[in-house]
């Protein structure tokens, strides 16, 4: 694992004061523009979605739509997206939670999940665990039942973890890298 660990965060760009001063943010995009870094990382969250006995894999957006897709598909599974509200055609089911300025709400579309469905959550980044917390609720409220939260990438300092350990209830959270 530390030579996945090596390789991932080669392929991490620090971008400084993105998106406003004194952020140190942390940009994907040549990770996912090398091959083998991102077949990489696809196979480490597959690997944890089938240990996890994970049905369903929901991403949350918008990175966790690129990154969960192919999770989803080389573990052998279904992808649910969970998005901004407003986005999905048809019938949703809503999720409200506080943002560090305001709140946001997202949304699924409920009979995409049953209560035969064991949910693996995949993002890019855990931060505050807000957007992550939400999910987790929206999935219960669908019936289904989450069987964890996998992400490439822990911002530890921001206290995420602390935040989201108690919705998940037992479940794992497994950050690939913890910065």
């Amino acid at each position: 694992m530390t030579d996945i660990r090596e390789l991932l965060l080669s392929r991490i760009r620090d971008v400084a004061d993105y998106p406003q001063p004194g952020v140190m943010f942390k940009d994907i995009t040549p990770l996912l523009a090398d091959p083998a870094a991102f077949t990489a990382l696809t196979d480490a969250l597959a690997e944890i979605a089938e240990r996890t006995g994970a049905t369903k894999i929901v991403g949350l957006e918008a990175r966790g739509f690129i990154l969960g897709a192919p999770v989803a598909v080389r573990a052998g599974l279904g992808f649910i997206p969970v998005r901004k509200a407003g986005k999905l055609p048809g019938a949703t089911l809503a999720q409200a939670y506080d943002l560090e300025y305001g709140s946001a709400e997202i949304e699924v579309h409920a009979e995409d999940l049953s209560a035969d469905d064991r949910v693996l959550v995949v993002d890019d980044v855990l931060a505050t665990g807000g957007t992550a917390e939400a999910s987790v609720q929206l999935i219960r409220r669908a019936g289904a039942e989450v069987a964890g939260l996998a992400v490439l990438m822990e911002l530890g300092f921001l206290s995420g973890r602390a935040r989201l350990e108690p919705a998940l209830n037992g479940a794992p959270l497994e950050a690939l890298l913890t910065v």
